[in-house]
């Protein structure tokens, strides 16, 4: 298990969907290990393999007070909620800011196990934000884009702000 470096924002590889997993083995396995003690150590509960720059679509997730880890191999939603929740996020990839974004309250998810197998999981509240998030970011879609233009230009300057300061 290795701590990876993560990519920072505006780095480009943020905004590229990522492959599929086609190879369910022990490198996926390592991979996601690599993810977890990555997350930990940034600190975070959700991370992606583009995160540490690497184009595949596998998730890592881990809730505070929760003692589970959660592995989502080619992660997609299939059903949404209409009623809608805001919750404030932020990401590994832009440490020291987050803002209030709007995503459907509870998520149907498919996903592969590290091992291949397919599932379906039923998600709300933190667990279906997280799970949203880190989907938008296998899909190339950065977190600040669910803001407005005005919000997103504020998140950005204060990143910087925060990025030339350290």
């Amino acid at each position: 298990m290795t701590i990876r470096e993560i990519l920072r924002f505006p780095d480009p590889r943020l905004r590229q969907p990522a492959a599929s997993a086609e190879v369910f083995d022990s490198a996926l396995g390592t991979l996601a290990d690599d993810l977890l003690q990555t997350m930990r150590a940034a600190p975070g509960i959700g991370i992606t393999a583009p995160h540490i720059g690497v184009a595949c679509r596998l998730v890592v997730i881990e809730l505070p007070d929760e003692g589970r880890v959660r592995i989502y191999v080619n992660p997609r939603i299939l059903a949404a909620s209409h009623d809608m929740v805001r919750h404030e996020e932020g990401s590994v990839s832009m440490p020291g800011v987050s803002a209030e974004v709007e995503r459907p309250r509870q998520v149907r998810v498919g996903y592969c196990t590290l091992d291949g197998e397919e599932k379906e999981e039923d998600a709300e509240g933190l667990l279906a934000i997280c799970l949203q998030h880190e989907i938008d970011q296998l899909e190339g879609v950065f977190w600040i884009e669910r803001l407005s233009k005005l919000k997103r230009d504020r998140i950005i300057k204060r990143y910087q702000k925060l990025t030339r300061s350290a």
